[in-house]
């Protein structure tokens, strides 16, 4: 006679994963942590991310609150956590923060070709042509000119601004 606890040979067992206590309570830390990094996002932004009801009106609850109940929040947000999926919303964060990234390192490459154009002159001017084809060639080159008086004389950089100016919004029109 079989024992009620024993399964059929021809049954699959179920593999048991055993989780420490320490384990997951750092999930749960991770899960508290994403919720903070979500509470400090503003709410233009909140409203693009993947978030149950329950969640985006703690969020919400949580940007109002100070100090022990922002805290108290903080932890039911935590909670909250354990019953999403925190992928999409990794992955939303994680490509809200790489836009940030991307539009900086964009400035700095707008920067470096300013410089060029002040050092270099005609040659860093034909490269912003191929880049731009909108470009004045006769604006860049006066600019271009004036910034190095300008940097020659000591004076404040109000040409050295304007080519960057011109810059960027050759870039902005362009995407």
């Amino acid at each position: 006679m079989a024992r009620k606890n024993q399964k059929a040979p021809w049954e699959e067992e179920e593999e048991i994963i055993w989780v420490s206590k320490t384990e997951m309570k750092r999930d749960m830390e991770e899960l508290q942590k994403l919720g903070e990094e979500l509470v400090e996002l503003k709410p233009s932004v909140l409203e693009k991310f993947p978030l149950s009801e329950d969640l985006a009106e703690a969020i919400k609850d949580a940007q109002r609150f100070k100090n022990e109940a922002r805290r108290r929040q903080l932890q039911y947000i935590g909670k909250l956590m354990r019953f999403e999926d925190p992928e999409p919303l990794q992955a939303a964060l994680d490509k809200v923060r790489n836009k940030h990234s991307q539009a900086t390192a964009q400035l700095h490459k707008l920067e470096q070709l300013r410089e060029r154009v002040v050092e270099q002159g005609d040659d860093a001017i034909n490269e912003v042509m191929e880049l731009y084809p909108d470009a004045d060639r006769q604006r860049l080159r006066q600019l271009a000119r004036q910034a190095s008086k300008e940097q020659q004389a000591g004076k404040p950089a109000k040409a050295y601004r304007e080519i960057f100016q011109i810059l960027k919004a050759l870039n902005d029109a362009q995407l």
